[in-house]
Formats: C-alpha cells, sequence, structure tokens
C-alpha cells in the first residue's frame, strides 16, 4: 500500500484571507497542534523578499520562524512555499534544519522549466524540493508528459496536481494522475491540492487516494483546517483526517485538530469568510481566476445570474487571469444595457409634475407608522412611489425596481396584483418593457465612487432628480438596525448587503445622501415622514 501523507497548509493557503496576520499565538499554536496531530507535511506561510513582519506568515528568511515553531518532530516536514517569479533566492540561505525542512515551489501553466529550474538552486542550498503545478487541467496529455520528463531529470520530493479554479471532475483528475503515475519516476510523491468551488474537495481527495493508494508511489494529500482558504478554500483537514483514519489505517490524532479549531479557528471563522458560494462556484464553472469573481463582489456586488454572464462573456484565455480593467468593462456592458430612455423618461415628467411625491422605502417605519403614512398621502393628495419593494396596504402609482432580485421577489409575493402596478426600472433588470412598465437607463439612477452605490433609496432620488423634479418626500427610509430582520418591513425581502457591517454601511448611505444633497440639479428638498438615519435636518 502506498505511503500516504497528510500535508496542512492552512497557514499559507490560509494567508490569503487574512492577509498573513494570523497573530503570534494562532501562528504558533496552529504549527503546534499540527505537530501533535502526526501531521507528515506542515506549510508554515510564505517566503517574501519583504522583512518580516511578526504575527504574520510572511517570512523573508527562514530563520524567521524560529520565533513560532516551538519543538521540531522528527516525524514532520516542515516547509513553506515561495512563488516560482517572486522571490529572490540571493537571501535564501543554506539549509541548516534547525527550522523549514524544504520549500514547495509553485509555477503557472507553461512555466514549469523555469519553476524546476528555481527547484534546482534552491535544492543546491541543501532544502528538500516540492512542486505545485498550478492549473493542471490546462494541460494537455502531450504536455502531462513533457511535465513528468522533467520532473524526472529534476527529482524533487513531489509534484502535486493542482485544481486551482476547482474545475475537476473525477474523470478529469483520473486523466492527470493517471498519465503522471505512469511517466513519473516511482521516487517522487504525486500530491493533490484541490479548491472545494463545486463542493467536490473532500470527495476529489478521496477519490485520489483510493486511485493511487495500492500503488507503491508515495502520495500526499492537501488540507487545512476547516478548509481554510482562498475563495471556496480546500479540502478540510478534519474531514481527511478522519478518512485517513477510519478507511487507510491511518493514526492521526484527531483530537488535537479539534483542538486547533477550537482553540485557534474560531476567531478566523466569526472574523472572516470562506468557503463554498455561488460565486465561486461560477469561478469553478469557468475555470475563472477567484481575483475576478472577489472583484465584482467587492466593487458591484454583482448578483449571480449578472456575475455568470460577464464571466461568460470573458475571453477563455482572460478568465484564467486578472485584467480589471476588462472585468470592469464587461460588467459595464452587462449593467448598461444601453437604450434609449427618452419616451420613458418624458411620459414619467409628464406624470410627476407638479404632483407631491412620497417615495415608501421598504424600512421598518413603512408598516409602524402606516397610519401615520397613510394621513400624509391624503393631506397632501401624494402621487405615491414603492420603491424596490411592495409593501402590504399601498396603493402605489408606480414602483421603482433596482435589482432583478427584488424585482422578481416582488413578482412572487404579491402574485396576479403585480401586475397591475406600474412600474419604473432600471436597464439592469430588462431592456424591453412589458405593460405598464418604464425602462430607465442604469447609469441615470447611480453614481459610483462607493461599495453600495444602488442603494435603492439613493437611486430613486438621483431618479427624481433625473426627471427634474424639485421636491419629494421619503417614508421608510430608516437606517439599518444590528439585525437585518429589525430593519425591513418586510423581514423575507432577499438581502442585498449581506456583510452585516450595519454601522458602516449607514454611514455610506448617508454620504451618498449628503453628496446628492449637494449635487442634484433640481431635487432641492428632501422632507422626512418618518424618522431617519439620514435625516440631516433633525
Amino acid at each position: 500500500m502506498a505511503k500516504i501523507s497528510l500535508l496542512d497548509c492552512t497557514l499559507r493557503d490560509g494567508a490569503y484571507i487574512v492577509e498573513a496576520r494570523f497573530g503570534t499565538p494562532a501562528i504558533r499554536g496552529i504549527i503546534d497542534k499540527l505537530r501533535d496531530t502526526g501531521a507528515d507535511i506542515i506549510e508554515c506561510g510564505w517566503l517574501k523578499n519583504a522583512p518580516h513582519e511578526e504575527g504574520t506568515c510572511f517570512y523573508h528568511v527562514p530563520d524567521d520562524l524560529d520565533f513560532y515553531m516551538g519543538k521540531k518532530s522528527s516525524h514532520t516536514t516542515y516547509t513553506v512555499m515561495i512563488d516560482w517569479d517572486r522571490y529572490d533566492l540571493s537571501y535564501l540561505p543554506e539549509c541548516d534544519g534547525r527550522t523549514i525542512d524544504a520549500i514547495r515551489v509553485v509555477f503557472p501553466h507553461g512555466r514549469h522549466r523555469e519553476g524546476i529550474e528555481v527547484g534546482r538552486k534552491i535544492a543546491e542550498k541543501g532544502y528538500k524540493v516540492f512542486f505545485q503545478a498550478a492549473n493542471t487541467l490546462a494541460y494537455s496529455d502531450e504536455e502531462l508528459c513533457e511535465l513528468a520528463e522533467d520532473m524526472n531529470r529534476a527529482m524533487p520530493v513531489s509534484v502535486s496536481v493542482v485544481d486551482t479554479f476547482g474545475a475537476m471532475y473525477e474523470e478529469d483528475l483520473d486523466r492527470i494522475i493517471k498519465i503522471l503515475d505512469e511517466k513519473l519516476d516511482p521516487e517522487i510523491q504525486l500530491g493533490f491540492h484541490s479548491h472545494n468551488n463545486q463542493q467536490l474537495s473532500f470527495a476529489l481527495s478521496i477519490h485520489f487516494i483510493n486511485a493511487l493508494k495500492n500503488g507503491k508511489r508515495g502520495i500526499i494529500v492537501d488540507s487545512s483546517l476547516c478548509g481554510m482558504g482562498r475563495g471556496a478554500g480546500n479540502a478540510t483537514t478534519e474531514l481527511v483526517v478522519s478518512y485517513l483514519n477510519r478507511k487507510c489505517g491511518a493514526h492521526y490524532d484527531l483530537d488535537a485538530v479539534m483542538d486547533a479549531i477550537d482553540i485557534y479557528m474560531g476567531y478566523f471563522k466569526e472574523k472572516y469568510s470562506w468557503g463554498y458560494s455561488t460565486p465561486y462556484f461560477i469561478a469553478g464553472m469557468y475555470c475563472c481566476h477567484v481575483n475576478n469573481i472577489a472583484y465584482l463582489l467587492k466593487n458591484h456586488r454583482t448578483g449571480a445570474k449578472d456575475m455568470r454572464n460577464i464571466i461568460d462573456s470573458l475571453p477563455f484565455e482572460d478568465r484564467q487571469k486578472y485584467d480589471y480593467d476588462l472585468l470592469e468593462e464587461k460588467y459595464l456592458q452587462n449593467q448598461n444595457r444601453y437604450i434609449d430612455d427618452t419616451a420613458a423618461a418624458e411620459a414619467l415628467k409628464k406624470a410627476l409634475r407638479d404632483r407631491n411625491i412620497l417615495l415608501v422605502a421598504p424600512g421598518k417605519s413603512a408598516v409602524a407608522q402606516f397610519e401615520k403614512i397613510q394621513a400624509y398621502i391624503k393631506e397632501k393628495n401624494c402621487l405615491v412611489i414603492g420603491v424596490n419593494a411592495v409593501l402590504q396596504g399601498y396603493d402605489y402609482d408606480y414602483v421603482f425596481f433596482v435589482n432583478p432580485a427584488r424585482y422578481e421577489y416582488a413578482q412572487k409575493a404579491t402574485g396576479r396584483d403585480f401586475s397591475g402596478f406600474k412600474k419604473i426600472l432600471l436597464s439592469n433588470i430588462k431592456t424591453k418593457p412589458s405593460e405598464n412598465e418604464f425602462i430607465i437607463g442604469f447609469d441615470h439612477a447611480i453614481k459610483r465612487g462607493w461599495e453600495h452605490f444602488d442603494n435603492a433609496a439613493i437611486c430613486c432620488l438621483r431618479l427624481m432628480d433625473y426627471l427634474g423634479m424639485e421636491k419629494v418626500a421619503i417614508a421608510g427610509f430608516d437606517g439599518f438596525k444590528t439585525g437585518y430582520n429589525e430593519s425591513y418591513a418586510d423581514p423575507f425581502l432577499p438581502t442585498l448587503n449581506p456583510g452585516k457591517k450595519w454601522e458602516e454601511l449607514n454611514n455610506e448611505i448617508l454620504s451618498m445622501f449628503t453628496e446628492f444633497r449637494r449635487g442634484a440639479k433640481h431635487c432641492r428638498s428632501v422632507e422626512f415622514v418618518t424618522e431617519s438615519y439620514f435625516d440631516d435636518q433633525k
């Protein structure tokens, strides 16, 4: 039976999540607990050109790890990673065995010879060398044979198959390991590093083990505590340890793994997010670099359908890189969906002219103070516009929608009544109006410069200004509370702000509102009918 080695990469892959800032206690504690677990290989972080900053797992030279490592185990190999072209080897001293024993070199598809040359120089300094062939799925059969032949001349400790984009299925992994197992020198171990974009990380790790465990070649399986890693994360150490103990005769200490999670991982799980999500599934489906997904989430809070369409519009080779200028261009093409909204705008101007306009946002006060709002509507003879939601009891003249999720939710929530409402839609939702619909160009209602630039109430105010309205009143524009369901009149409305940083969100909306008040061309007066966090006149 093959020797199966467990490689834990929490401190290396998890560095993407915390910008390497695990803190001294966690770095020391995780290394110690993984040693107690019996992990065969502990990847302690990265080597970087910059000087080491205490509490991070970015080290400048191996001696930087002396502060964190405690007592070494003779049964464990301690390693760090370098990018093939991002670490100056003139900084690397001869290996003295005090800290790390090995260095893992990662190289991209098409650069394996350059990566091997870097590994050769590292080996000359006495370190064991492990290689990671990033995006192994991109290799053709001929390229895999070539990779194996070149590795046989270098004779590293191991070569790892890397599912960089979390895009592999079993047959993909079978194709790769069949060729590499056949062509690689039997003394070279074969590893597997997975990503969980399609919820297959653990399953593929099991498949890798079972495909090779009856052979003579040593195999290495990567995992991390709680699956911590960039984007969708990795196979989880706790699951892999349990499987190896139960099915492969291993004797790893699962209690030590649980201690590591209980003591050190709780903080990171609460403060940061990683693991399977729909956006990272899209990355896996399209073999797309996770930085593209992160950009669309951070800068535009792009929904899953739009995200899929944007990534789909990228040329195949560009999906595996991250060209933010190109991505922004594709995003704008997707959102703008240029239309001539002149006729719709003129019709709305005519309908709204000389009317007292009340915008009803979906904050909880819209139902809590329903009678007060109804009295205001009657007294002022208001034209009522619902903002991104349809609330029970309101007789709207129009309902304004900013995003597809709220538009579709309103359809399902109100059923047959929905068709009776006149609707104002932005062109990111649709470009061809149905009956009683007015389509306005997306850019006429938004202004970029804030993370949540498409806040519905702000967008509606900008629309009123675009249509030439000089004054409006607003109700239900409350501000966010400490819990999502405390903020909305309908607690089941699809959340558009999942980050839960409510105070930051309130301050950002206030900033947008203040800027709107200063920059509006027509709409100089905004009256608050219900109490609001954003009422700068209170």
